[in-house]
């Protein structure tokens, strides 16, 4: 049987680790959520074509994961825990979104400093961005930048279709995929929709003149 001077030892020992992983998931936590909100910014400020302000929050969002990280690293039950992938999803689908919008390539994984999981569905999302993108290019008549647009959205849901592994390997990533696949068949039909409203009026311009 233990001597209570061992148990006394035990219980120290239990504090010490159990205060240093509260400590760390408190930053954590923190970190991620901060993150969370400056990216979901970042995005607005893309859709209004403010790049630079854009940036700003993105690089604030990626000290604030990098931190995250530094301090979680002891604690990988903790780490690979919900909060904090959550936070880099969202930290890569602003990087995304505005790579896919300005036309510039797209980040990797590595680039990022983000795992696979995260960073596939954080893509996923972007096509819900880009479908935002593309109604307003067709409320503003550019139905050739829409057309881009689609296709765009496209080219990402084939490459997410593909990858047909189990959810618990990539983070429920087939969900994403359906819901993708869901609004580009919307957008598909909204630009079609467009498209013939315009031939007609051009039509009907033309039999009048």
């Amino acid at each position: 049987m233990s001597e209570p001077s061992d148990i006394g030892r035990l219980e120290v020992a239990a504090r010490h680790h159990f205060d240093e992983k509260f400590a760390a998931r408190e930053v954590g936590i923190k970190n991620a959520r901060q993150a969370i909100r400056f990216s979901a910014n970042a995005i607005r400020n893309v859709h209004r074509g403010d790049f630079d302000a854009a940036d700003g929050l993105m690089n604030e969002a990626a000290r604030l994961l990098s931190e995250a990280k530094r301090e979680l690293e002891a604690h990988p039950d903790i780490l690979y825990a919900g909060f904090y992938s959550d936070a880099t999803k969202e930290y890569a689908e602003a990087r995304l979104t505005a790579a896919a919008i300005s036309g510039q390539p797209l980040p990797s994984p590595e680039e990022l400093g983000v795992e696979w999981a995260p960073y596939l569905n954080g893509l996923g999302e972007v096509v819900g961005e880009l479908r935002r993108h593309l109604l307003d290019r067709l409320r503003a008549g550019e139905t050739d930048c829409a057309e881009t647009v689609l296709k765009q959205m496209s080219d990402v849901l084939d490459l997410l279709a593909s990858l047909d592994y189990p959810d618990g390997m990539t983070g429920g990533l087939r969900r994403t995929t359906d819901v993708a696949r869901a609004l580009i068949e919307r957008s598909r039909a909204d630009l079609t929709t467009t498209v013939v409203q315009e031939r007609l009026i051009k039509e009907i311009r033309q039999s009048r003149g």
